[in-house]
């Protein structure tokens, strides 16, 4: 494994709700490393969002500290955030977040419009690139209402790795799929993983962390769980195993 991509020590986020104080992460420490698939999973109430939102740069740590990619996010202003945001991470939704007017090639070409140093030429390039790679070069001009779930989430995802970013960063990214939609979505990121890109995915599917290399379980605002994942399913596999109904496209 390459270097520590996430560092994360005694981490804390205490929420103040009327009198009373919610103690949403009790000192969490775990890290992950370039090229690691880690699942985060935990029920209602058990942290996850809470560290989905401080992983993405969305929200600060009450006290403890959270390294991405080297940097020291304590202390940041609201635009060097959003610089990390931007240029470190690659978020991927459960809703997708498309903007439906908007083309598929324009969809991925958005987090480019914020960088100065990428061309209106270079831009659409990588855009182009990024749509290939999830298999999507024949619905480029197509918009998300003329897609299927499935391929919005495909089109999220291409948006996601067009500002070559450290870590993808899935929330529920299968959630709104049906079965078989989910194992290709899972297929496709284990392919990117092959690639060598850094997935950390945020669910509460038990079966979807079967896909990952590491599972982290929180509960209450611990982690309970830190394990490898001695058989990691493959979702071709399992994809491949559906009743043939089911895989029609």
């Amino acid at each position: 494994m390459g270097k520590e991509i996430i560092k994360i020590e005694g981490l804390k986020r205490e929420f103040t709700m009327g009198t009373e104080t919610v103690h949403a992460l009790k000192g969490i420490s775990f890290s992950i490393r370039e090229g690691e698939f880690v699942t985060i999973m935990g029920s209602s109430g058990s942290g996850k969002s809470t560290m989905l939102n401080i992983l993405g740069c969305l929200d600060q740590p009450t006290s403890g500290s959270y390294e991405i990619d080297g940097v020291k996010v304590k202390d940041l202003s609201r635009n060097e955030l959003a610089t990390i945001r931007n240029e470190k991470i690659g978020f991927i939704f459960q809703s997708y977040n498309l903007l439906a007017r908007t083309s598929a090639i324009e969809n991925v070409e958005l987090p480019l419009l914020y960088n100065s140093k990428v061309s209106t030429e270079e831009r659409r390039e990588r855009a182009i690139k990024a749509l290939e790679l999830v298999g999507l070069s024949e619905r480029m001009d197509h918009t998300p209402s003329q897609l299927s779930g499935g391929q919005q989430q495909r089109v999220a995802i291409a948006r996601s790795l067009v500002n070559n970013p450290v870590m993808i960063l899935a929330d529920e990214a299968t959630g709104n799929l049906d079965t078989k939609t989910s194992y290709e979505i899972m297929s496709l990121f284990q392919d990117l993983n092959k690639k060598g890109i850094t997935i950390t995915f945020v669910t509460h599917e038990p079966d979807i962390a079967t896909f990952s290399s590491r599972t982290i379980v929180l509960k209450d605002g611990h982690i309970i769980q830190d394990y490898q994942n001695k058989k990691v399913q493959s979702a071709a596999n399992e994809l491949a195993k559906l009743p043939k109904e089911d895989q029609t496209l």
